[in-house]
């Protein structure tokens, strides 16, 4: 199905108020699961926006089968909050670990090719900053299938001042979008869609319009996971797919939010090895 700009893009508060007529939202509240999953489904282990304070997250973090951090796991992208990040992820104990970039990964993002002021000319400067993630997948518009389920990572979002992974709303962000495979079981963006997770203190939606649309009419996986806005943090539902904003920082940039968990089924007669 082709997914067109929808005509309010630009204004992504008032595009929620007249799609939110055609649809359902429903709020989730979910706990951590005690028991271990069974052998016909995957334990997902979802993190966001920590933002090199690993350290002092106060909570233990579930065990699982895969872990997925969102985005925004550094300040700006500099060599050594990448290099902290992968030795900390490396202690996790999940046998499949997988992260995208967000607005503050700088480094990741190729159009940093010179310093916009002097807190980030360290930043860019790193060359191959990806290779430094050693102990974990990273997915930029790419995808990884365990036991049978596609999951696909992207990292743009839309503008937002002058940080990485950058797009303008409509037409190029879309152009990302449209590269999602039909048949994606997880979508990990960092940017939320319109109308789940998007909603900022000031009372505005922050969230795509060509996202939602996208991924309820053409994607449709079951589960959606991101995180940006960091007051966004939660689970909603249209009735069919499960949005989570799973961004650890609180808008006070404290890790207070805890790590959310899911099972997802494997498809017949796959099972976990």
């Amino acid at each position: 199905m082709k997914i067109e700009v929808h005509p309010l893009t630009q204004d992504p508060t008032t595009a929620w108020q007249e799609l939110a007529k055609q649809q359902k939202f429903i709020k989730i509240n979910a706990k951590i699961p005690t028991t271990p999953a069974s052998k016909d489904k995957l334990r997902i282990v979802c993190m966001s926006d920590t933002h090199s304070l690993t350290q002092y997250i106060k909570f233990n973090i579930p065990d699982g089968d895969v872990f997925i951090h969102a985005g925004d796991f550094t300040k700006r992208g500099r060599l050594q909050e990448v290099i902290d990040f992968n030795q900390w992820i490396d202690n996790l104990p999940h046998k499949h670990k997988i992260v995208i970039a967000g607005n503050h990964e700088l480094s990741f993002d190729p159009i940093f090719t010179h310093a916009v002021n002097c807190q980030t000319s360290e930043t860019i400067s790193s060359s191959n900053v990806k290779d430094v993630l050693t102990n974990c997948t990273y997915l930029e518009d790419s995808e990884i299938v365990i036991c049978g389920i596609k999951i696909y990572g992207s990292p743009w979002q839309p503008k937002f001042y002058n940080w990485a992974f950058n797009l303008l709303r409509g037409e190029e962000l879309l152009s990302k979008w449209n590269k999602i495979p039909d048949d994606t079981d997880i979508l990990v963006t960092h940017s939320p869609p319109v109308g789940h997770g998007d909603l900022c203190y000031r009372g505005v939606r922050a969230g795509c319009v060509e996202l939602l649309t996208t991924v309820q009419n053409r994607v449709k996986p079951k589960y959606h996971i991101f995180g940006h806005i960091h007051e966004g943090y939660g689970i909603s539902s249209d009735g069919e797919i499960i949005f989570i904003n799973a961004s650890t920082c609180d808008l006070n940039y404290q890790p207070s939010n805890l790590p959310i968990v899911f099972d997802i089924t494997l498809p017949p007669g796959i099972e976990k090895d």
